[in-house]
């Protein structure tokens, strides 16, 4: 009889004490910002193995057929680690590209030589400068450990490519997306990772906080010290 007692009681303490780690593992969900991360990083990988195997096949320039191998091998590499961090995070992955990366795919399989050659390395570069800003913003603002470590281990990674394809824009005389032309990881850092200014903040640079300066610190603002233009510090006469 005591024995039974026993083991009613040692079957209790088992039961309350899976409870704390049954209600750990469902408060340990990773949050919406790592979760869009992995789904992000994943189709941003799938869509670099298709354009990178595109380029070994259809360019012309062979600093494009070289690159686009190692951009296979980069992002094949990068996806494991995705992939498995994912599974251990219970986060569902999409299985292909999204509508505008396929569209970029579907660009580039209808071109070829150098027409290729160009549009490839000004699709790769404004989808790694995307890649960038969004990995900056994973590793500033997300919260389960291994998805920003993942994070900081892919920077590394995509900036090396961004300054491979800059090198290469110069000799092909394409444009290059003046956020990442000095290829600093995090340019000017001033926020500009997290602004999700749809995708293309860069692109254009038009918007870039700190080119020109053009950006007259307060728009309209008069009270400001109006850099410095005309030195002439007559704060307030004349200045209606």
């Amino acid at each position: 009889m005591l024995g039974i007692k026993r083991l009613g009681l040692l079957a209790a303490v088992v039961v309350v004490g899976l409870a704390p780690a049954t209600a750990a593992q469902a408060a340990a969900q990773p949050s919406t910002q790592d979760t869009q991360y992995l789904q992000a990083l994943h189709q941003v990988n799938l869509t670099e193995i298709v354009t990178g195997n595109l380029a070994q096949q259809k360019g012309q320039n062979q600093q494009v057929k070289d690159l686009g191998k190692q951009f296979v091998t980069d992002h094949t590499q990068l996806d494991q680690t995705v992939q498995t961090t994912a599974q251990q995070l219970n986060v569902q992955l999409p299985s292909q590209p999204t509508t505008d990366q396929q569209k970029v795919i579907d660009r580039l399989n209808n071109l070829s030589g150098a027409e290729f050659d160009k549009e490839w390395v000004t699709a790769e570069l404004a989808g790694n400068v995307q890649a960038i800003q969004a990995t900056q913003t994973e590793i500033s603002q997300g919260s389960e450990p291994s998805v920003v470590q993942l994070a900081q281990d892919a920077l590394p990674v995509l900036q090396a490519h961004v300054d491979a394809l800059s090198a290469l824009a110069q000799t092909l005389g394409v444009p290059i997306p003046q956020t990442s032309a000095s290829g600093t990881p995090s340019p000017g850092g001033s926020g500009t990772p997290g602004p999700s200014g749809s995708g293309t903040p860069s692109p254009g640079g038009s918007g870039t906080p700190a080119p020109g300066g053009t950006e007259s610190p307060a728009p309209g603002g008069t009270t400001t010290e109006s850099p410095a233009p005309g030195t002439t510090e007559t704060p307030a006469p004349g200045n209606s």
